[in-house]
């Protein structure tokens, strides 16, 4: 048993060595940098980015579109940026949760021949294997600079990323209720309306609430492209080294983060049964999902 530790710590000091010869490679040997790279975040920190711009949240904007709405903050750049990327990414997890439950039913072995599964699985994993930012840049040289461009990129990538999670899901479904449904005739169109989504309804809408999400959270990176909403405001504001309105900006799409994560867990209390995260808390939102659980399962017992 000893000898058994003994190889171990062998080989873990070794792996620990191995690792700080690569890393001091990794910065030539000039830890120098490493420590003057703090130093210089911290000096930025404080002359760049603190405090953040409070007038971007809390007044008007005075370059067009005018607003008409008397309180200042709905005519505020954070607040008219941040609604409009929520407003394409929900358009976006809409179009793309039907498009993709449209294109998975033929992407289940369960439901089609394989001269249909191929290249409905192909034509998944071609929207799926660009991210979305360069479906962004596509876009905006095809229609031009706007949310109309992240809106069209958000949704074909929804397309490819929800249909895999979703026919991967119908292939889970019992054979029972399909052989049933085949045995009284009914069409495609039928069995998926009638069998598939009640079957999987509550998987479909955990999956809606978490594409919402990520269209949220990649929206605002889509802006630096010229795809619209609050993004497009974080990118003029780099342009112009006003790294503080970034900030403002950054700290308007955490918060959003946070109450829509909040959302979902409420809104998802209401179709599972038992839920894996208990009542939702800011623990819940901000770990990963397993420590969460852990942590969960821990405060029950």
């Amino acid at each position: 048993m000893s000898t058994k530790i003994n190889k171990v710590s062998v080989i873990a000091f070794s792996l620990v060595i191995l690792a700080f010869i690569i890393l001091n490679n990794l910065v030539r040997g000039d830890w120098g940098d490493l420590t003057g790279g703090f130093s210089n975040l911290i000096k930025f920190w404080n002359t760049e980015l603190w405090p953040p711009e409070w007038g971007l949240i809390f007044e008007a904007q005075s370059e067009p579109p005018k607003c008409n709405v008397n309180i200042e903050f709905f005519c505020s750049k954070a607040y008219t940026g941040m609604l409009e990327t929520l407003k394409m990414a929900f358009v976006a997890t809409i179009f793309g949760f039907i498009g993709a439950i449209s294109l998975s039913s033929f992407a289940a072995k369960n439901l089609v021949p394989k001269s249909v599964l191929v290249p409905t699985r192909l034509l998944l994993s071609f929207t799926r294997c660009l991210p979305s930012i360069i479906w962004a840049i596509v876009f905006v040289i095809i229609v031009g600079i706007g949310p109309l461009a992240g809106v069209l990129a958000m949704t074909l990538y929804t397309i490819g990323y929800l249909g895999k999670f979703q026919y991967e899901e119908i292939e889970g479904i019992n054979r029972e209720p399909l052989e049933a449904a085949r045995a009284m005739g009914l069409r495609h169109s039928e069995i998926v309306t009638k069998v598939v989504i009640p079957e999987s309804g509550n998987t479909f809408l955990s999956q809606i609430l978490f594409m919402f999400e990520y269209n949220v959270r990649h929206g605002t990176v889509l802006g630096l492209v010229g795809a619209g909403g609050i993004g497009l405001h974080i990118d003029r504001a780099m342009e112009l080294d006003l790294y503080n309105h970034v900030m403002t900006y950054l700290i308007v799409i955490f918060i959003v983060i946070v109450i829509i994560d909040f959302l979902s867990l409420f809104i998802r209390s209401f179709v599972t049964d038992e839920s894996e995260l208990g009542e939702s808390s800011i623990l819940t939102v901000l770990l990963p999902a397993s420590l969460a659980q852990k942590l969960h399962k821990s405060k029950k017992s």
